[in-house]
C-alpha cells in the first residue's frame, strides 16, 4: 500500500468514521458519499462508538500473503451498536471463547508491515468489551 494511501484512510482505520445520511439518517460504513438506502448524497461525517457485538466469525488458517505471521487469527462480522456492519479481525482474546452475540469494542492495532519499506500499518481491530464500571 502507498503512503499517500495509508493516511488518507486514516480516520476510517483509527476512528470509525463514517458518514450520516442527512436526508434519511441511515448511517453509513465505510463512507460512500452517495446513500445506498436513498440514493441521496451523504457527505456528513459520523463518528461511530466502536462498541458491537459478534454476528459471525470464522478463524483463519491461511493467511493471504502479508498477513502470515498473524495466523492463526479470527476475523468476525461486528454489527456497530449504530447499525452498520462491518468485517475485522479479534484480537486480545487470550483463552476467550468467541460466541456469536459476544460484545466487542474497537482498539486501534498493528494490521501489517508494509514489506522491504519497513512502514507499519495500522488499523482496528475488536476485542472483547472490557467491562465498564461506574463510579460513584
Amino acid at each position: 500500500m502507498e503512503a499517500s494511501r495509508h493516511w488518507r484512510l486514516k480516520q476510517e482505520r483509527y476512528t470509525l468514521m463514517g458518514e450520516i445520511c442527512p436526508h434519511c439518517e441511515e448511517k453509513i460504513f465505510p463512507p460512500r458519499d452517495i446513500c445506498p438506502a436513498c440514493g441521496e448524497n451523504a457527505r456528513n461525517l459520523y463518528k461511530y462508538s466502536g462498541r458491537g457485538e459478534v454476528y459471525s466469525f470464522t478463524t483463519v488458517y491461511q493467511a493471504p500473503a502479508g498477513y502470515e505471521e498473524n495466523a492463526p487469527y479470527t476475523i468476525a462480522l461486528v454489527r456497530l451498536e449504530e447499525g452498520p456492519m462491518l468485517t475485522a479481525q479479534l484480537t486480545d482474546l487470550g483463552d476467550e471463547t468467541v460466541e456469536i452475540g459476544m460484545p466487542v469494542e474497537m482498539v486501534t492495532r498493528k494490521l501489517r508491515s508494509d514489506g522491504e519499506r519497513g512502514m507499519l500499518v495500522y488499523g482496528y481491530k475488536f476485542r472483547p468489551q472490557l467491562a465498564r464500571t461506574i463510579s460513584a
